[in-house]
């Protein structure tokens, strides 16, 4: 008998009650059919790093076999940008010719190519060039600053960059700190460059994927644990870590997403239906991995299409859902709520929107809602980080409904538990502790940082520093953040790293960031600081300083300044919870 277990204040407070006889059947009948010998979904056991893992057994064992995935779905269009559309085939000849263009530059199996641009049709071509000759993959954050960018470079010992021009207008100016960087190629640059080369001098412009010449990838081995990428998040302390993901890892999350929405369908009573190619746009970026693991992999196995935009525009977003007849969208909060807000909505044709998705932020009830009043749309939500290669947890539609403040249970590979402070201990459910997380999307650890990769991965387990805690049904609720850490519009701002910029002007002798509220964006940063005796500081000439040092989303908001030192305990830590009322 399928549990009616439902969290009554917000499923009520969205005004939804649960159909007459859903769910049809339990999540553990979904995964005994999903998951059974012989079927897509089937499971098996292996060893990775020394640790027994049940992963997908039918996943695809690199990303070598994902480029040829996209290669079979032919002149099916796979990305559009502005007036730019490319093809799966004339994607997969690009790929083809960069690769063996990297090859030639010297580039062997574990060597580091970096990318660094927005989200342009050239960025897929990039990442697979790298990954399908058995190079690491290292997608740098388009929004960081030109000394940001660097570090990345020389942390990675990044052999080749592909960049976009605006990445190489910053970067360029720091080429002396990243001694290892040999090859850069520029895409879209109009000016000539100099210690770089275009990008278009080897593949051409998107326009002109489609005239290269039919290509084969490079003969390498590549078995799924192999290395893949280091996708860098910022550390709570010091510089930002990388995230060493293997092809396994970006693999998992194709049948990660195709099993969460199996068992959405599954327990509504419905039939599995035959897969249909759909159209997607996409208005993260592919740096992170919510947008390049949970969203580009999976989109390239089903053939579907990706559109990007230059920047974010709601307007624009409308014009493009009602042109393209697009059928899902979202990634963070933000973006439904501008979609829902925006005064022009009401002049589109946005009825092809099916499914409106996101994580990276709280959402409140009242998003679910309006989602599925307003777009007809269904509301789907996850949990995963970096350190996961995106998604762990996953759920969608009546699911979703039925409890809108829960991320949702773990996929049928992955494995939950709350444990106390010092992870000694796991607690029983329903009480709240650290979450940690097990499965095969769990990367390997931190890039040539053995401490922290120590401290945060045991096991097999990686200790995810959210508060958290487990239903009866192994359902997921984020309670809070164990890490200094604020949310802002799904990207991370780490407070020490903006405190330390803070601690580094002259004028500041103590200073705390605090996440502000934000309807949209779930969190903004702002700052209380305490200047020396005699010494000044505007908060504009502050907000300034951080701008030149950091990226502008990690630019606190507002500044107030305290006549004393900051509150502190017995320990010495900042009272943060006493400055919300500064505000």
């Amino acid at each position: 008998m399928a549990s009616k277990v439902q969290t009554k204040s917000l499923a009520s407070a969205i005004g939804w009650e649960a159909p007459a006889g859903w769910p049809v059947i339990s999540r553990e009948e979904c995964m005994a059919l999903l998951t059974a010998p012989g079927a897509k979904f089937e499971m098996e056991t292996v060893d990775i790093n020394g640790v027994p893992t049940r992963t997908w057994k039918n996943a695809p064992p690199n990303l070598r076999a994902i480029a040829m995935a996209g290669q079979s779905h032919g002149d099916r269009v796979f990305t559009i940008y502005e007036d730019e559309r490319v093809s799966y085939d004339a994607w997969f000849k690009a790929v083809c010719r960069l690769a063996a263009e990297l090859q030639a530059r010297g580039v062997k199996k574990g060597d580091r190519v970096a990318v660094a641009m927005r989200n342009l049709p050239e960025w897929p071509v990039a990442f697979f060039a790298g990954a399908v000759i058995g190079a690491i993959v290292v997608p740098l954050n388009a929004w960081w600053t030109g000394s940001e960018l660097a570090y990345g470079l020389d942390n990675s010992g990044t052999k080749v960059l592909i960049c976009d021009d605006e990445r190489w207008d910053r970067i360029q100016p720091h080429l002396s700190e990243i001694p290892a960087l040999e090859t850069i190629f520029v895409s879209r640059s109009e000016v000539a460059l100099e210690g770089a080369e275009t990008l278009e001098s080897i593949i051409g412009r998107p326009g002109q994927y489609a005239d290269l010449p039919a290509g084969t990838l490079p003969a390498v081995e590549i078995l799924p644990d192999d290395d893949a990428t280091i996708f860098y998040t910022s550390g709570t302390t010091g510089n930002p870590k990388g995230a060493l993901g293997t092809h396994r890892n970006l693999c998992t999350n194709i049948m990660t997403s195709a099993y969460s929405g199996a068992c959405t369908v599954l327990r509504r009573g419905d039939a599995l239906p035959d897969p249909v190619q759909k159209v997607g746009l996409t208005v993260i970026p592919l740096f992170h991995v919510t947008a390049c693991s949970a969203g580009l992999m999976g989109s390239i196995a089903a053939g579907n299409t990706l559109i990007f935009m230059h920047r974010w525009d709601p307007v624009q977003a409308f014009q493009i859902i009602e042109r393209e007849k697009v059928n899902s969208t979202g990634g963070v909060p933000t973006i439904a709520w501008q979609l829902l807000e925006h005064p022009e909505r009401k002049n589109y044709d946005l009825s092809s929107l099916e499914a409106i998705a996101y994580g990276g932020a709280p959402a409140a009830p009242e998003l679910v809602r309006k989602i599925r009043e307003e777009f007809g749309a269904l509301p789907g939500n996850g949990w995963g980080m970096t350190e996961t290669m995106a998604t762990v947890t996953s759920h969608s539609s009546e699911d979703y409904l039925n409890r809108p403040d829960s991320c949702g249970p773990p996929v049928a590979v992955a494995d939950l538990k709350i444990m106390n402070e010092d992870g000694t201990q796991e607690k029983a459910t329903g009480e709240v502790g650290e979450l940690w997380a097990r499965g095969p999307m769990v990367v390997k650890g931190y890039w040539n940082n053995p401490q922290a990769t120590a401290e945060t991965f045991i096991d097999g387990w990686v200790r995810t520093g959210d508060l958290a805690r487990l239903d009866e049904e192994g359902w997921c609720y984020i309670v809070d953040r164990a890490k200094d850490m604020i949310l802002r519009g799904g990207e991370n701002i780490y407070s020490s790293e903006v405190e330390n910029v803070l601690y580094d002007h002259p004028a500041v002798t103590d200073v705390a960031l605090i996440g502000l509220p934000h309807k949209q964006l779930g969190e903004e940063p702002a700052a209380v600081v305490h200047l020396a005796p005699g010494e000044s500081a505007s908060e504009q000439e502050l907000q300034l300083w951080v701008a030149a040092r950091l990226a502008k989303f990690k630019v606190p908001v507002r500044i107030v300044f305290v006549q004393d030192v900051l509150p502190r305990n017995a320990n010495g830590k900042i009272l943060k919870k006493d400055l919300h009322s500064l505000f």
